[in-house]
């Protein structure tokens, strides 16, 4: 199907070496180290999964969009301890989008933003799939609607 898409979750390798600097270290990066303290809440971005209650996640500021772009942009993100980079099947969408307000931001092969549009997470499959539809869509990334943070990215499968 031509507007098949996948979530991808963001490499793992440079964030687990955080795990092993003190609270005093990650302060001075401007990290938080955190325990999750309800399901859902602490979404994280590589393994599109909500953390577990009593896990160890770190709260950082992340370059989500490091394009040459005027929508170059970075925001915060939680990482789970261990967390292994994710893939969705293809087509598919967890609990992790389908529980929440999405913001779903289409941009083309210049990052340009081309699209957007703000859903319940339910629509969020058939929003992606529009964009998709589009020719000059070469990316979409998908934002919590109501903090605003980034999510996921999401490509063509």
């Amino acid at each position: 199907m031509a507007n098949s898409f996948q979530m991808v979750g963001i490499d793992h390798n440079q964030f687990q070496p955080l795990f092993s600097l003190t609270d005093e270290q990650l302060q001075e990066r401007a990290y938080r180290r955190c325990y999750a303290t309800e399901n859902p809440g602490y979404p994280c971005r590589v393994s599109l999964e909500d953390a577990r209650v009593g896990e160890e996640l770190i709260l950082l500021p992340f370059q989500h969009q490091p394009a040459d772009s005027p929508y170059r942009a970075s925001g915060p993100i939680f990482v789970r301890r261990g967390a292994q980079q994710a893939r969705s099947p293809v087509g598919e969408l967890s609990s992790y989008v389908t529980s929440r307000l999405m913001s779903v931001r289409a941009y083309d092969a210049a990052h340009m933003m081309v699209a957007a549009s703000v859903c319940e997470g339910e629509a969020t499959a058939t929003e992606i799939q529009a964009c998709f539809a589009r020719n000059d869509v070469v990316y979409i990334h998908l934002h919590n609607a109501k903090r605003g943070c980034f999510f996921a990215l999401v490509v063509r499968a």
